[in-house]
């Protein structure tokens, strides 16, 4: 019984960590008025039929804090390269220059920067929904063990421990969501 209570417990902190993970993965699209390379993981460009991340065609740098260097391998990507960019409607206007598509930064509007605070509220409270998600099928494991020969005491105790994990876990998306907000707001 030890054994499957340890094996719940790893379990449960395994998937509460992922929902972090996904959490952070989510706050880092999230631009903050600087340039980053993330800001373009969700687009893809059609290359020989298949349809390819941009970061498998291209080299993606960051020149300055407002600017995005996008170094096709193959120069005959570029127009796919800048239409695909322009249809991610990102707000971006990328140029092409021949050798390279450069996207300008625009700073962010007040208006702007709330509705990405909105934005970054919103994964925080997806990520709480994910690890309440986690919460609950660790009680109902709870439950079932205490049917299988758990005593009530021992499962009060995971009961317990399970939201001692809960509530670390909520406190540590409130926090990231309040840095990101911060970082947004940052003029």
């Amino acid at each position: 019984m030890e054994e499957e209570l340890s094996f719940l417990k790893e379990s449960l902190a395994d998937d509460m960590t992922k929902a972090i993970a996904h959490l952070d993965k989510a706050l880092l699209k999230i631009r903050a008025g600087r340039a980053n390379p993330t800001m373009l993981d969700g687009i893809f460009i059609d290359y020989y039929g298949s349809q390819v991340k941009l970061q498998q065609v291209s080299n993606i740098t960051t020149p300055d804090a407002r600017t995005l260097f996008v170094q096709p391998f193959e120069k005959n990507l570029i127009h796919d390269i800048e239409k695909a960019i322009t249809y991610a409607n990102l707000g971006f206007n990328p140029m092409n220059n021949g050798d390279a598509v450069i996207i300008n930064i625009p700073p962010l509007t007040e208006e702007r920067r709330k509705e990405l605070v909105r934005m970054a509220k919103v994964e925080g409270e997806d990520a709480k929904v994910a690890i309440r998600s986690v919460r609950k099928e660790g009680m109902d494991e709870a439950k079932r063990m205490e049917k299988d020969g758990l005593s009530e005491d021992q499962r009060k105790d995971l009961e317990n421990q399970i939201q001692a994990m809960v509530d670390k876990q909520s406190s540590l998306i409130d926090q990231r969501v309040a840095e990101k907000e911060v970082d947004i707001l940052k003029l």
